[in-house]
């Protein structure tokens, strides 16, 4: 299993950050060892000072498949969930700035929180309308909503598979919208899907 994760797919999200708008999607891969176990507390790592959550819808693929047209991506999923994609940010933007890949800053043990359950889509009147936030110690940061993306989940689909062969149990993180923001000690993060509570981790 593996996650492929979906960088600036949000137009806000590319200005906040100051980011150039791609022409296509841009791709980065966590491993499995990524996933931060159920019901684990966050332990913030010690090799950087800033790390950052960002929100994201997540597809877990049912599948196998490779080239997959856009018209057939809808029968590669049929789950959707919620996940947090955690950034070491200072570390992310020396690697940057040196042209270096990204994966130290993304991919280390525990960056990637996926909830504990995911919803059959045929539970959403439309997947291009899907809203979704996340709450920092009861506090609402960051505002999602699918028809905000540049690319959408079919499209994503079809890309990714142009590349990388997609496996039953593999998820796609889709992009994360405006509203990045520092983890701190002690903090307690909430997603929710909808009006579904999809996960809720306390940070160490």
């Amino acid at each position: 299993m593996k996650i492929i994760c979906v960088g600036r797919n949000y137009a806000r999200h590319i200005a906040e950050l100051n980011n150039e708008k791609p022409t296509d999607p841009v791709l980065f891969i966590k491993p499995d060892t990524a996933i931060l176990p159920f019901r684990n507390p966050l332990y913030l790592p010690d090799f950087a000072q800033e790390f950052h959550y960002e929100v994201e819808l997540v597809v877990k693929i049912n599948k196998l498949g490779k080239h997959i047209a856009p018209e057939f991506a809808h029968r590669y999923y049929n789950e959707i969930g919620l996940g947090l994609d955690i950034t070491a940010r200072d570390l992310q933007s020396k690697l940057k700035a040196k042209g270096l890949p990204w994966e130290k800053a993304k991919a280390f043990d525990n960056s990637a929180v996926v909830s504990h359950h995911f919803i059959d889509k045929t539970q959403f009147k439309d997947l291009n309308n899907i809203y979704f936030h996340l709450q920092q110690n009861h506090q609402i940061v960051q505002k999602g909503h699918t028809a905000d993306m540049l690319w959408k989940i079919d499209e994503l689909i079809s890309y990714i598979s142009t590349f990388f062969t997609l496996k039953k149990g593999d998820l796609i993180f889709t992009g994360t919208p405006a509203g990045v923001g520092k983890i701190n000690l002690n903090d307690e993060f909430t997603g929710y899907l909808e009006n579904q509570e999809m996960f809720r981790i306390r940070v160490k």
